[in-house]
């Protein structure tokens, strides 16, 4: 069996080690980017393990850098790799391994921003499979910079929560590396210190699971922090079935005064004149103590107050487009003497 699987494997030509390209193309790490390159082959090749069965998929990675991933990836077999760079400086060395592979592999190279990039454009259309099947033959794998990988996996988050991007293809799988902390924050559990906003969201529309650390001197340059990996499996249905926007909402807010109790942040969705009025009612339609930290509601409890939410602002629909964050107006009898 071991023999039979190492034959799949695709065999590269002989190519220069990633210390060297990074040499040959005078490449270095840019602060401002978050960049940090993975040095050790036996972590890189750990990623990709971690990604599962990909001979044969679709790969999309995002910010490929000199390709240390990417040459681990191809050797797997896959059936595409998508590159998503948004650094030039790293095209020659990607087109380098593109080239070494043609024929085998068929690579697309997009100098492009993640952010700003429709991944599903470059997905054939026929890897598709029903969101109730099992996932799509399709991966999304990044060693992610750190100054993008939060707001990544919202806003990709809120793509599965509609089905768009490459979740309208079925529920694709993700393994990226965040830095350590976020990558805790993410799967922590009820009563779980690390629990917060992003562990309720990436829980309720996938199943995520903490694989493995990477110690921050693997990277060159050296991070100040350690690094998780952590895989993402869409879920068939979320745990609490509303639109993303409101959901976010809720668990934010409820979120903003982490260590009060739980109404204290809950109240602030609603104007100052009624708050302590909605938000008693919101807790008591959720059957949730008011006493209650934010820490300690779990996923279910959430969506009886996102539930409750939900009716109370169909009852009052001004409640909904309340954001206490926006700028608040001065009183005009202010304005006038001013």
């Amino acid at each position: 069996m071991a023999a039979a699987k190492k034959a799949l494997q695709i065999r590269l030509p002989p190519l220069p080690s990633i210390k060297d390209v990074i040499r040959l193309y005078k490449l270095r790490a840019l602060r401002e980017l978050s960049q940090n390159f993975l040095m050790e082959p036996r972590l890189i090749d750990k990623i990709v393990r971690a990604a599962g069965h990909i001979e044969n998929h679709v790969v999309c990675e995002v910010g490929p850098g000199p390709g240390g991933i990417t040459r681990s990836i191809i050797q797997q077999s896959p059936r595409k790799v998508v590159l998503i760079e948004k650094d030039p400086r790293f095209i020659p060395s990607l087109e380098l391994l593109a080239d070494a592979c043609k024929g085998r592999v068929d690579v697309d190279i997009i100098n492009g921003d993640i952010l700003k990039t429709a991944i599903a454009h470059f997905i054939p259309e026929d890897t598709r499979h029903e969101w109730t099947d099992s996932p799509p033959p399709i991966n999304l794998i990044g060693n992610l910079p750190f100054s993008v990988s939060t707001i990544l996996i919202i806003r990709w988050l809120e793509m599965i929560s509609k089905r768009e991007g490459p979740w309208s293809l079925g529920r694709a799988r993700m393994t990226l590396t965040f830095q350590k902390e976020v990558a805790e924050r993410m799967v922590a559990p009820i009563m779980n210190k690390q629990r917060c906003r992003l562990s309720v969201m990436c829980q309720n529309w996938c199943n995520v699971k903490y694989k493995f650390d990477i110690p921050g001197s693997a990277f060159v340059p050296k991070p100040d922090v350690d690094v998780g990996v952590v895989t993402l499996t869409p879920m068939k249905q979320p745990i609490i079935k509303l639109p993303f926007k409101l959901v976010e909402k809720v668990v934010r807010q409820v979120f903003s005064m982490r260590q009060k109790y739980s109404i204290r942040g809950a109240q602030t969705l609603f104007p100052e004149e009624v708050r302590e009025e909605m938000a008693l009612k919101m807790y008591k339609m959720a059957e949730i103590d008011p006493i209650t930290r934010p820490f300690q509601i779990a996923n279910g409890e959430f969506g009886r107050l996102c539930e409750a939410y939900n009716e109370i602002i169909k009852i009052y629909p001004e409640f909904g487009n309340y954001d206490n964050r926006a700028p608040k107006k001065k009183n005009d009898e202010v304005e006038a003497i001013t």
